[in-house]
């Protein structure tokens, strides 16, 4: 970057709950770069050799931490955080796993299940499976701000931000969230190399990374949830062969999403070499999620656009 960061925040300075009584560790000017290295969604417990069995031992009480707080000078209740999100740098490997009780289709798929990907740079294709290659577009799952009270934990987004899972929140997007007490106090982790909408089976390629991004203070703008905005184009890398959809259909959204991901399951089952669980981590990386119908009551419309340019 031509701009040396204001600060650079260690992968050791994490918190694991999003609380207002937790200090900030660095206060920053309206305007500043900041710097963060980051672990991964596993807090460093799981490597790039690791294997299946590494996962019933892992402690789930340091997962999804976040690093900060980082407080902005002026910010107070009412105003607005604006994260320029400048840089996003992974490492070059990750991992994907179905955890036994998380995910879309935890029921249907209660064993455990690993997979560690090279990660090629941003914008190359990795090789998910033999002959599936996802393309590499990181962001970072969790980003927020001090919420109203707490503790709360990190795995569930609200009002604050934390832990949205919004692919769409790269490198040249911003990000808007509502401040709710004095400095802000800004934090971010779980960085993601891939990952499709939804992020169905509750893990994405998840990857350590270097983050650089710029802090800008919006007074008064009394936002009331987070925003953001994106540079163009949101899925340029995917589209170039079209998509296979399946949907769910039915009164309720939860469980159309959850047949428009088994539908898409049965589909890349019969169609392609891979077993069930890959499909269901594939989608998980990949696909993505809509809403294409909610107002013809009684029955919604969920579809799950699987990208074929990553068979191809």
């Amino acid at each position: 970057m031509a701009t040396t960061p204001a600060v650079h925040i260690s992968r050791d300075r994490f918190h694991l709950a999003w609380d207002p009584a937790i200090p900030p560790i660095e206060t920053v000017e309206s305007g500043a770069i900041v710097e963060f290295d980051l672990l991964d969604a596993a807090g460093g417990q799981l490597t790039a050799d690791s294997t299946v069995e590494d996962l019933a031992r892992l402690d789930f009480d340091r997962v999804d931490q976040v690093n900060g707080p980082i407080a902005v000078v002026g910010a107070e209740p009412g105003d607005t955080l604006q994260i320029d999100l400048l840089e996003f740098e992974p490492a070059d490997w990750g991992w994907t796993a179905s955890i036994p009780g998380f995910g879309l289709l935890a029921d249907q798929f209660a064993d455990p299940y690993l997979r560690i990907t090279k990660v090629p740079r941003p914008g190359e294709p990795a090789e998910f499976l033999p002959g599936v290659r996802v393309p590499i577009v990181p962001f970072c799952g969790e980003v927020g701000v001090a919420p109203v009270d707490g503790p709360r934990s990190t795995i569930p987004p609200d009002l604050h931000g934390g832990n949205m899972d919004t692919r769409h929140l790269t490198a040249g997007a911003t990000l808007f969230l509502p401040v709710f007490h004095d400095g802000a106090r800004l934090s971010m982790g779980d960085g993601h190399a891939a990952q499709g909408d939804g992020e169905v089976c509750g893990t994405a390629i998840e990857s350590q990374h270097k983050v650089t991004l710029k802090l800008d203070l919006v007074k008064g703008a009394n936002l009331k949830m987070p925003r953001f905005r994106t540079p163009g184009p949101v899925s340029r890398h995917l589209d170039e062969k079209g998509y296979d959809v399946t949907t769910g259909i039915g009164p309720d959204l939860f469980t159309g999403a959850r047949n428009a991901v088994s539908g898409m399951i049965d589909l890349l089952t019969k169609r392609h070499n891979m077993s069930a669980i890959e499909a269901y981590m594939l989608c998980s990386v990949c696909a993505d999620l809509r809403i294409s119908e909610i107002v013809d009551m009684p029955n919604w419309v969920v579809s799950l656009y699987f990208p074929r340019v990553v068979l191809d």
